[in-house]
């Protein structure tokens, strides 16, 4: 029960499950991640991991992108050799509309763990940042990669349908989006 990670990690599920498409954001699930990622940060001050993945969920799913930031933050001055919390600061300065910034975090994320499972998500938010910048080809070629090892990777894949669409390839789009509905058959533009 004093475990700081282990809720951190339940926190973070969620947000894997926001990413993948598998879940909405109910008022249930928005209270649920904030009570696992408070609980998380309590226990875990000093917990590089607890803050950095309680901080993802935040951001994710609470969508309290200060806050999650703070905590990613944190973390990385405790460890800053996390490369699962750069990846995590990645997307956040993504969201937070600073591209550049982004894939700095993502590079160093696959140059600390270049084996990591989850390189698949730093190769998407690198994508996605070249696609913010205007990138088209770039984005594109980010997204190939992300999804070489995980083709069914959601967020990889509607990254690869914008990209090649922008970048003035409608068929690889096409197929991309081909296989995000056949994943997700209710997925809607809107």
């Amino acid at each position: 029960p004093d475990f700081a990670s282990a809720y951190a990690r339940a926190a973070s599920c969620h947000a894997y499950a926001k990413g993948n498409g598998w879940i909405s954001n109910t008022a249930n699930e928005i209270a649920e991640v904030t009570r696992l990622a408070q609980r998380a940060v309590e226990l875990g001050k000093d917990d590089a991991m607890a803050l950095a993945a309680g901080g993802w969920a935040l951001t994710v799913v609470v969508r309290d992108l200060d806050v999650g930031a703070g905590l990613i933050d944190r973390a990385l001055v405790l460890n800053p050799n996390l490369a699962e919390a750069w990846s995590f600061d990645g997307w956040v300065k993504n969201w937070l509309g600073q591209p550049e910034a982004a894939i700095e975090r993502f590079a160093r994320a696959m140059r600390l763990s270049p084996l990591d499972p989850r390189v698949t998500a730093a190769r998407a938010g690198t994508a996605h940042a070249h696609f913010f910048l205007g990138r088209y080809d770039e984005a594109a070629s980010w997204a190939a990669m992300a999804l070489q090892d995980n083709p069914d990777y959601q967020p990889g894949l509607r990254i690869a349908a914008a990209s090649n669409a922008m970048a003035g390839r409608p068929e690889q789009a096409h197929k991309a989006m081909a296989r995000l509905r056949r994943l997700n058959p209710v997925l809607r533009v809107s």
